[in-house]
């Protein structure tokens, strides 16, 4: 009875929320038989993309973490939509989530903003975790592609935060001199230097890129990382550096490599997702 009240609550918040703060939004709740909830496009700031789906299924413990999930598309395009398939997938498991939209790259949003995106949503949903009965900052950050270079940077940088991090596809090096000679650096330098908001001289590399660059900021958060080998938008040298330097500094992960793949696993046959991608994010986040 006492969840179900709290629970109760924490819509009711939402909706207060989105009453004083918005009368445009497509903000809805759906609400099951057994008491589980899905909240859809609840405001986190006051931009048009700052909007977070929220799933909670019917029954978690306490200490279960939130899975935050942070969609792809070169830092310019992509909606939480994409990721919806993954949301489903942890509402299915037992496993509460939030799936988010953030401010895109243009001249005056770079990634660093991006990141405050981040640090905005976990702020909101750390404001009524209390009334959703689960505990503040206990966060795994979910991301692909692009949204898997977010999810590295910022739980390297908030390790008192984050407790997991799964990138799937994932960007993790812009300035190591393996990455600045690799053709790799020559046709995503245009989608880099646009993301960092710095010029990209390769003969005088700003240290703004080594700044940008998960590999350069690694912390003790276990990571699980996914890497397809035919893998044409972020090579498969971004992966195998990091597992490599993760390696080398100690912190727990795991490299999912995956023969014949390419990029995104949204992108992958079902049954590659049911039998490699799911299971490994699952085992992850359960253990």
């Amino acid at each position: 009875m006492k969840k179900f009240i709290l629970k109760y609550h924490f819509f009711v918040l939402g909706c207060i929320g989105f009453v004083l703060n918005s009368c445009n939004s497509r903000f809805r709740v759906w609400v099951g038989t057994h008491n589980e909830q899905k909240i859809y496009n609840l405001k986190y700031g006051e931009h048009k993309r700052q909007k977070m789906d929220v799933f909670l299924p019917s029954d978690y413990p306490e200490f279960s973490p939130v899975v935050v999930i942070v969609h792809g598309g070169a830092w310019k395009y992509g909606r939480k939509e994409h990721m919806i398939h993954i949301q489903k997938m942890l509402f299915k498991n037992n496993i509460p989530s939030i799936n988010m939209n953030y401010r895109l790259v243009s001249k005056k949003i770079t990634y660093k903003e991006q990141l405050e995106d981040i640090a905005s949503v976990i702020e909101k949903f750390n404001s009524l975790a209390q009334k959703a009965e689960l505990q503040p900052n206990n966060y795994i950050l979910l991301g692909e592609s692009a949204g898997g270079h977010l999810t590295l940077l910022y739980g390297y940088q908030h390790p008192d935060q984050i407790k997991k991090i799964i990138s799937l596809s994932g960007p993790t090096d812009f300035f190591s001199k393996e990455f600045l000679d690799s053709f790799y650096s020559k046709y995503t330098s245009p989608t880099i230097q646009k993301m960092v908001g710095t010029k990209f001289d390769r003969k005088n590399l700003s240290e703004e890129f080594q700044k940008a660059s998960p590999i350069a900021n690694i912390t003790q958060v276990p990571t699980l990382l996914f890497q397809g080998n035919k893998d044409f938008l972020v090579n498969q040298r971004q992966g195998l550096s990091l597992d490599s330097a993760l390696t080398q500094q100690n912190v727990p992960h795991k490299l999912v490599f995956m023969e014949g793949a390419g990029h995104a696993p949204r992108f992958f046959s079902k049954r590659k997702r049911d039998s490699i991608i799911y299971p490994n994010i699952l085992e992850w986040i359960k253990k």
